[in-house]
């Protein structure tokens, strides 16, 4: 499968990024900024795929989330490329059933064989789940 993308420049370090099927994204590199750098894209863009992912195995699980964010770091070499040498993914989540072995379980599977923007990276990628106590309703989530 092949996929494309087309980033166009608008001014100076700022391009609008369009995929086949019209959605848009403004990237920008200039001051000030109206959309994220592109290597914060690339975090964003881990931090969706591992989220996507966990939410699904989640679902499956039977132990669906009811509160869940994806915190995502990177560390940069001082010399160009200036690439992510290290990240760190974090996720926090919670929800009426869910376990913390069931949320690790999701997250492993996820950075070791569905997350495609993570295999695609040449960094040194670490996870930490956080399972948040739930104070909603039983029947929430």
């Amino acid at each position: 499968m092949t996929k494309k993308v087309v980033v166009y420049q608008i001014v100076g370090h700022r391009f609008l990024g369009v995929n086949e099927q019209g959605d848009k994204v403004m990237i920008d590199g200039d001051q000030p900024a109206t959309g994220p750098r592109p290597m914060e894209l690339l975090l964003m863009a881990l931090g969706a795929c591992t989220a996507y992912d966990v939410v699904d195995i989640m679902r499956k699980k039977k132990q669906p989330l009811a509160r869940y964010r994806v915190e995502v770091e990177g560390e940069r070499a001082e010399t160009h490329p200036k690439r992510y040498t290290r990240i760190t993914v974090t996720h926090i989540a919670s929800g009426p059933n869910v376990t913390l072995e069931a949320l690790e379980r999701a997250v492993h599977l996820s950075h070791t064989k569905y997350c495609s923007v993570s295999a695609s990276l040449n960094a040194e990628i670490t996870t930490r789940v956080v399972l948040e106590p739930w104070e909603g309703e039983e029947g929430e989530g």
